[in-house]
């Protein structure tokens, strides 16, 4: 086997052991994967359609076991839902320029680096206070728009959101943040589906989804216990490269 796909199925499996471990996807660590590798010369669309259906299979579980924690908060979760379905099919549905596509990856991968440097594991306990429906349901319209034309699953905005504000302490959001991403993961696939653009390789996607469940199932088990603090260094190094890498390209010459 190529080593390069040796080492790349081992950045898949190492990305959703961290995502998953704080109830997340993982698709901009795919997506900043793939854009390091032979992989970053595929269409837009493609990186991020193979990337929502690692989502699906890693939010998923991650959502089983926070849910099975009893740390779901239905109230609080389906405002954000309710709005982003839509926009996410529609983000989907969009056909979106290269060049436009490379510069929008770039930003989120460096703010998702951003976001993760800044927010932090605070586990004591607060008085948290569940957002007004003015506030939750434009918040999931605007992330749920981003999620599909990026291609992301959108918890990596949501979460350092919703802690940020303390509406919710960190478990809860893990629980809220692995339904929405795999819903938005699904409303984009399907925005991609009606707009004629979905380009699925199962013979390459096939062994992705098996080192993200390997993956996805231990860093969901892991949870939020273990200290992530060095880990999530490394991960904000892979972020920052990659869509550092991503936004040079856009504009060389």
């Amino acid at each position: 086997m190529d080593i390069a796909l040796i080492v790349l199925y081992f950045g898949l499996f190492c990305i959703s052991i961290l995502y998953s471990s704080v109830g997340h996807g993982g698709a901009s660590g795919y997506l900043a994967i793939l854009s390091l590798s032979t992989f970053a010369t595929m269409e837009s669309s493609w990186l991020k359609q193979h990337a929502w259906c690692l989502n699906l299979v890693v939010a998923a579980i991650a959502f089983f076991h926070y849910y099975n924690a009893g740390f779901f908060n239905k109230k609080l979760t389906t405002p954000f839902i309710i709005t982003s379905i839509p926009f996410a099919i529609i983000g989907g549905y969009l056909k979106i320029d290269g060049g436009i596509y490379d510069i929008l990856l770039s930003i989120t991968l460096l703010w998702a680096a951003y976001r993760l440097f800044q927010t932090k594991n605070d586990d004591e306990i607060n008085n948290f206070v569940e957002p007004d429906l003015k506030i939750a349901l434009p918040t999931g319209g605007v992330i749920g728009l981003m999620s599909g034309i990026v291609g992301v699953g959108g918890g990596i905005f949501l979460s350092p959101i919703i802690l940020l504000k303390k509406w919710a302490d960190p478990k809860t959001v893990a629980a809220t943040s692995a339904l929405f991403i795999w819903v938005n993961s699904a409303a984009g696939l399907f925005g991609a589906g009606i707009s004629g653009q979905l380009n699925i390789d199962l013979g390459i996607l096939f062994p992705f989804i098996i080192v993200v469940l390997i993956g996805g199932y231990i860093g969901s088990r892991i949870g939020s216990l273990a200290h992530q603090s060095i880990i999530r260094l490394v991960l904000v190094f892979v972020l920052i490269t990659a869509g550092g890498k991503r936004l040079i390209d856009s504009f060389a010459f």
